[in-house]
């Protein structure tokens, strides 16, 4: 009986799944007391981009309800991580910023897992993991698209 499996499709399935939750078990233990992956996540966006977005957009951005995003931002406002103002032009929405203090508790957990990340490049060496990521590039892109 053929069950439609393909070989190559489950070994990449499980090596992705695999490296995901390791990865997630490094920057967990990473990030200061109370802050959970979603948070940090949410920091490195805001940091990254360097603009405020709404919560809708960034529930967009990460694939998740509004309701999780809300949590989120809630915890993110009480820790003093991000502020959120509302819109000036339209009173139902409102924009989220990463705070001086959000900023300090991204690249606090940055400098504490990177180094793990980097060994890890340089280990397997720097133009492996070149060549390996255009192809996690377009699987990504793939798995977005689905």
């Amino acid at each position: 009986m053929n069950d439609g499996s393909d070989p190559l499709a489950a070994a990449l399935f499980a090596e992705v799944f695999m490296a995901d939750q390791l990865a997630r078990n490094v920057v967990s233990r990473a990030l200061p007391k109370g802050m959970e992956i979603s948070h940090f996540s949410v920091l490195n966006h805001l940091a990254h981009i360097g603009e405020e977005r709404t919560p809708a957009q960034l529930a967009a951005t990460f694939h998740v309800t509004r309701g999780a995003m809300t949590n989120t931002l809630s915890k993110l406002v009480w820790a003093g991580h991000v502020h959120i103002r509302p819109d000036w032009d339209d009173a139902r929405r409102k924009f989220v910023a990463i705070s001086p203090a959000g900023r300090q508790a991204r690249d606090a957990a940055l400098a504490a897992f990177m180094p793990v990340i980097a060994d890890i490049v340089r280990d397997i060496g720097p133009d492996k993991i070149r060549a390996t990521l255009p192809v996690l590039r377009e699987l990504r892109g793939r798995l977005e698209g689905s």
